[in-house]
């Protein structure tokens, strides 16, 4: 697909506020992956998607996905409203106003602490530049799609148990990219055979690097 191909699929928008501060609002990956999920099908004019449809767009199943909305039902993010349509026909829609709410009550509580002194938000900075979320993003991107939170738990786990530095996960991501491997066991792979080398640093990496190129 060219360009405009991609372009032609349509944008799906949707608050910044609600990307950086949906961790602190108890919503885990899993749950704001439906989020973007109603929202796209919502913005389509598309208020009542299938659970099939949601889940053919993700890497959850259909039953993954039902008990994804319920959770969301439970935690009052989610209401499935009553409609009739201009025929009289009687339908649901999904509704995401307490989601915002709750966005909205969490924005106007934040504190002056978070404010730097011309007045702008700090938070956003703060969750956006920790090495996991960095790390996430950036595997996203070359990804081209949403990490599951299996994948991200994963490089959670190489940044808290095995210790590896972030800068060395980011050169086995490329590494596995050039080598057209979009997959965490081929780059745990990497890391690891880097390990066994006793490869500790960015130069020492590089180094190893240009000596098997």
């Amino acid at each position: 697909m060219q360009y405009n191909d991609y372009r032609a699929l349509g944008v799906t928008l949707l608050s910044n506020g609600l990307l950086a501060y949906y961790p602190q609002l108890k919503i885990d990956d899993a749950e704001m992956m439906v989020i973007l999920q109603l929202e796209m099908f919502a913005q389509k004019g598309d208020f009542f998607p299938t659970n099939e449809e949601i889940a053919a767009n993700t890497n959850f199943s259909v039953a993954e996905i039902g008990s994804l909305l319920q959770k969301l039902i439970e935690q009052n993010f989610l209401v499935i409203d009553q409609v009739t349509d201009q025929k009289g026909m009687i339908g649901n829609k999904y509704n995401l106003n307490q989601l915002y709410d709750k966005l909205d009550k969490l924005l106007a509580g934040k504190t002056d602490s978070t404010l730097n002194k011309n007045g702008k938000d700090n938070s956003t900075s703060v969750i956006d530049n920790s090495p996991l979320n960095q790390l996430v993003r950036q595997f996203e991107i070359e990804f081209g799609r949403y990490l599951s939170p299996i994948e991200r738990e994963e490089i959670a786990a190489w940044l808290n148990v095995d210790h590896y530095d972030p800068a060395i996960i980011k050169l086995a991501l490329r590494e596995a990219v050039l080598s057209q491997a979009y997959s965490l066991k081929y780059i745990d792979r990497i890391l690891l055979n880097w390990q066994r080398h006793n490869l500790k640093t960015v130069s020492e990496v590089q180094k190893f690097l240009r000596r098997n190129r």
